[in-house]
């Protein structure tokens, strides 16, 4: 009897539709998001060198985009914004005729069943590169940058946004955001909040993506520190007290142990960003003939299921809705 439990688990695994029966965790392409750059301009859809297979895109062929995805069986797209022109508070951030405000309008029109999540963020609009505007001492103003932020939401709800996602780590933001959409008649609109984000070296390929790298200094003020995780259920817990709908954690692959303590604390949906730097690794590395590409992206996202996150912002959308 001593091998018997050996044996039969060897049995379990001999068959590969045995295999597939039995699968404790399942990716699927319901529980995808996959982000997407849009920017002024016509026919654009320009490559990012540090995310192969990945664009920028004009708000023409970001369409044809989202059109492309939802036939795939991809149900939620998150935009972000690269403005013609950046000032030093981000004002094109809530500019109605700004690329992200148009094309919320035109996916719902067009696809009105894909779920539409906007960044809300002034990162990619100021021309400084943080957060919110600066104070006297080169900081970010965060009561200042609320004011902001929660005009953002709102540009983004009149444009029909289904959830609006503040991703600056401003104290308070959920809340002033909440405030707003509610008193302006959009209390149904969703926030997801970035309610974990870490100050990690694995976005930068996103902020080429997205040209929001700090023109000086970095954003260590108001994002975790990854050696203090204690922080993050405390953080959490605010954003979730303020009214927050979906709670996300960024990076997502690094942090699986920060993914599974939110899923054990909270009963809100959690959501994990599977974020540039990651995706970039596997492309890397799959490019030099390192490792199988499917199998590494396939294996990474069960194991950010498996932490126990529900929904999964990740760039290999596209390939993992065919994959799936």
């Amino acid at each position: 009897m001593k091998g018997f439990p050996t044996r039969r688990l060897r049995r379990l695994r001999g068959s590969a539709t045995l295999r597939d029966m039995l699968a404790e965790v399942r990716v699927h392409r319901s529980d995808l998001i996959a982000p997407l750059f849009v920017r002024q301009g016509e026919g654009v859809r320009n490559p990012i060198a540090a995310m192969p297979g990945q664009f920028q895109f004009s708000v023409d062929t970001a369409l044809e985009t989202a059109r492309r995805w939802a036939g795939l069986g991809l149900p939620a797209v998150l935009l972000f914004g690269l403005p013609a022109g950046k000032d030093e508070i981000g004002s094109a951030a809530w500019d109605a005729g700004e690329s992200v405000q148009r094309l919320i309008a035109q996916i719902k029109a067009a696809l009105p069943r894909m779920l539409v999540i906007t960044d809300v963020c002034l990162c990619e609009y100021t021309a400084h590169g943080h957060c919110g505007p600066l104070d006297a001492r080169g900081g970010v103003d965060n009561d200042k940058a609320l004011e902001l932020l929660a005009r953002t939401a709102l540009s983004h709800a009149r444009a029909g946004a289904d959830i609006v996602a503040p991703s600056a780590m401003m104290d308070g933001q959920v809340h002033a955001i909440r405030q707003v959409l509610d008193a302006e008649g959009f209390a149904g609109t969703a926030i997801m909040a970035y309610a974990v984000k870490f100050a990690s070296s694995l976005y930068g390929p996103f902020r080429e993506a997205a040209g929001s790298t700090p023109a000086a200094g970095d954003r260590r003020g108001y994002q975790m520190d990854y050696r203090s995780p204690r922080q993050a259920p405390l953080e959490a817990a605010l954003d979730a007290d303020e009214g927050a709908d979906i709670l996300m954690v960024k990076p997502a692959a690094t942090y699986l142990d920060i993914i599974a303590d939110l899923r054990r604390r909270f009963d809100l949906p959690v959501a994990a960003y599977h974020v540039s730097g990651e995706y970039a690794q596997i492309k890397a590395a799959a490019a030099a003939g390192w490792l199988d590409e499917k199998a590494a992206a396939l294996e990474v996202t069960s194991a950010i299921k498996r932490a126990g996150a529900d929904l999964i912002i990740t760039y290999f959308a596209e390939q993992l809705a065919a994959w799936l």
